[in-house]
């Protein structure tokens, strides 16, 4: 699926933005359109003479004339010819920053941010946003999961090791009342997105910036405990219902654990749901083990 947003807002009744779209849907030619807010989604865009702003994601931007505010890509390089020219930031994510004069004529003082991973799987999301719900299978794609797993497994027993106790308390949690471990967690995640936006609409740069690495801190501490606490959960209850009681182990549950939840995480259409219940299951056991009752128990 190919989609293209444009959003043209004229502050003058006599202008007329030059705006066009090649035959084949994969280019934006933008002609003069200084008061023109390009968004491009599948598709690249070139800049012939003006614009005011360029987002293109999922393909590239060729900056022939001038852009006078912020230019950026996600999955795509930005391409700034010998004459051309940036008034405000330059933002790649998943690709390259490429002028072609040894020295771009850009504004004193703006930024370049260059996050150069992960091109084609974000060009490949763009152009068919579908395929993130039902990624390819191939030999590639199982070799990483048996990676994953591998990596999960070792960090799972390093963690159980090291905090047993934390660990046990919080797979019996999941296995007493897991709707309510996922309810709390799924009402402080969605409670996180809001203070991010919040911060970012209200508070100045810096306090913006503390409450996103804040929040960010705990949507990660959270992810991985909340994995391994599911991993060991899980792992004990397959062990508890199908195997018999000389061949239980812990390092057996939690690689059996590792390895069903792995593939949960694997499967089409299901993966986005399993990693939201890791976020939920995994923030909410860390907001209920800072309740009192859990204090007085650790």
């Amino acid at each position: 699926m190919t989609l293209l947003a444009l959003t043209a807002f004229s502050r003058t009744a006599t202008a007329h933005p030059e705006i066009s779209v090649s035959e084949e849907q994969k280019m934006i030619t933008v002609g003069d359109a200084p008061e023109q807010e390009v968004y491009a989604f599948g598709k690249s865009v070139t800049v012939s003479k003006r614009a005011k702003g360029v987002l293109a994601i999922g393909g590239d931007v060729v900056i022939e004339g001038r852009i006078e505010g912020d230019v950026a890509t996600i999955g795509g390089n930005i391409i700034q010819r010998h004459d051309a020219f940036v008034g405000g930031d330059v933002i790649v994510i998943g690709g390259a920053y490429k002028p072609e004069a040894e020295k771009p004529a850009r504004v004193d003082g703006k930024q370049t941010v260059v996050f150069g991973m992960l091109e084609e799987p974000l060009k490949d999301f763009a152009r068919d946003p579908a395929s993130l719900l039902s990624p390819s299978v191939s030999l590639s794609f199982f070799a990483q999961r048996l990676v994953l797993a591998l990596i999960w497994f070792v960090i799972s027993m390093v963690f159980s090791t090291i905090a047993p106790g934390a660990v046990g308390r919080a797979a019996a949690k999941l296995n007493l009342s897991p709707v309510k471990v996922c309810a709390i967690g799924a009402g402080v995640f969605m409670a996180t997105g809001v203070v991010v936006i919040a911060s970012a609409i209200t508070l100045p740069n810096f306090l913006a910036v503390a409450a996103l690495g804040l929040c960010l801190l705990l949507l990660l501490f959270g992810y991985v405990f909340g994995r391994i606490a599911l991993h060991v959960s899980l792992g004990k209850w397959i062990q508890r219902t199908t195997f018999p009681e000389n061949n239980r182990s812990e390092t057996l549950a939690t690689l059996t654990g590792v390895l069903v939840w792995t593939l949960v995480l694997s499967l089409p259409f299901v993966w986005p749901i399993a990693l939201f219940a890791t976020f939920a299951f995994g923030i909410g056991l860390i907001v209920m083990a800072t309740s009192r009752s859990d204090f007085r128990t650790i």
